[in-house]
C-alpha cells in the first residue's frame, strides 16, 4: 500500500485531483465502500486489484455518473488488459491523469452485474477451484485447467439467444462481455465493450489432443478461427441444463438451479481508460 501512496504523491495530477485511499475489510466491502463514494459524487472510485476488485467498484457504482479507474494489481487483470489499460503502476495513473472516459455495456447473470464475462461449464470449474485454492498467479491457474481439461465431460446445454432456441453439445459455454479471463487467455477476441451484443462463445466437444492447440490459440487471440470453436452475438441469453448448480461470473461462483438468464445494458458504466 505505501509503494501505492508513494506513486500517487509523485504521479497524480493534483491540480486536478484529490484523492482518499479506503481499505477492504471483509468480502464485498468495496461494493459498499465504492457506493458511498458515488453518493458523495465522487469523480471516480479507483479499483486497486484484480478482476474481483474491480467487480466489486462496478456493483457500487452502477446506475451514478461516478467512473470506474483501475490500478491493476490481480492476478488476471482480464478486464484491465481489454481495455489497454496499463499494469505498471506509474502508467495505469497516467492513464487517470489524462481523463479519457468510455462508456462500457454491463452484463447480468441471473441479475449479477458482472463486465468481463461469464459462464456454466468447465470455466465455472475452474474459478470455483480456483477460488478456493491458497496461491494464485498462472501457475496456479494453468495448473487447474490441465488438472481439469481431461476430466471434465462436455454436456447438451439447451441455449436460447435472443429468442432462437438451440442445443450444444459442449464442454465449455461462456457469455463474453470482454475479450478474455485473464492472463491474456482470450476467449472472444472480437467482443466489444460498447456494441449492445454478447458474443456467445461455445468450445464444442473435441478430441483431447486438441486441448493444448484450443488453449494456445486462446493465448494468441485466435480462438474464434478453431475449429472447435462457434461465436454468437445476442443480447440476452439463456442457458440451461438439468444438472447445472452454479456458473460464475468475472471469478466469482454463484449458485443455481438449471439456468442462467443474461442480459446486456448497453453503455451503462463510465470507465476511465
Amino acid at each position: 500500500m505505501k509503494a501505492i501512496e508513494s506513486a500517487l504523491e509523485i504521479r497524480l495530477d493534483r491540480t486536478r485531483f484529490s484523492y482518499e485511499i479506503r481499505t477492504t475489510q471483509k468480502a464485498q466491502h468495496g461494493i459498499e465502500i465504492a457506493r458511498e463514494a458515488a453518493q458523495q459524487g465522487a469523480y471516480a472510485v479507483v479499483a486497486v486489484g484484480g478482476d474481483g476488485s474491480v467487480a466489486d467498484v462496478a456493483k457500487g457504482i452502477y446506475g451514478t455518473e461516478t467512473a470506474l479507474a483501475i490500478l491493476p494489481k490481480g492476478s488476471g487483470n482480464g478486464f484491465a488488459r481489454s481495455l489497454g489499460i496499463p499494469l505498471s503502476l506509474t502508467a495505469a495513473i497516467d492513464c487517470i491523469n489524462k481523463g479519457q472516459i468510455l462508456r462500457v455495456d454491463v452484463g447480468f447473470a441471473n441479475d449479477h452485474l458482472f463486465l468481463s464475462n461469464a459462464g456454466v461449464a468447465f470455466d465455472a470449474e475452474v474459478i470455483r477451484a480456483f477460488a478456493d485454492s491458497t496461491r494464485r498467479g498462472l501457475m496456479t491457474y494453468s495448473e487447474i485447467i490441465l488438472k481439469r481439461l481431461f476430466s471434465y465431460k462436455p454436456r447438451r446445454w439447451k441455449l436460447c439467444l435472443d429468442g432462437q432456441e438451440q442445443e450444444e453439445h459442449a464442454f465449455m459455454v461462456v457469455v463474453a462481455n470482454g475479450r478474455q479471463f485473464g492472463y491474456n487467455f482470450q476467449i472472444a477476441p472480437q467482443a466489444d465493450y460498447t456494441d449492445g451484443l454478447f458474443d456467445v462463445v461455445s468450445v464444442r466437444r473435441f478430441p483431447h489432443w486438441a486441448g493444448p492447440l484450443i488453449a494456445l490459440d486462446s493465448l494468441l487471440g485466435r480462438m474464434h478461427r478453431n475449429r472447435y470453436v462457434h461465436t454468437w452475438q445476442a443480447a440476452r441469453v439463456e442457458i440451461a441444463h438439468p444438472e447445472l448448480n452454479f456458473f460464475q461470473t468475472d471469478g466469482d461462483a454463484y449458485p443455481c438451479d438449471g439456468k442462467v438468464v443474461f442480459r446486456i445494458e448497453q453503455k451503462a458504466l463510465k470507465v476511465v481508460c
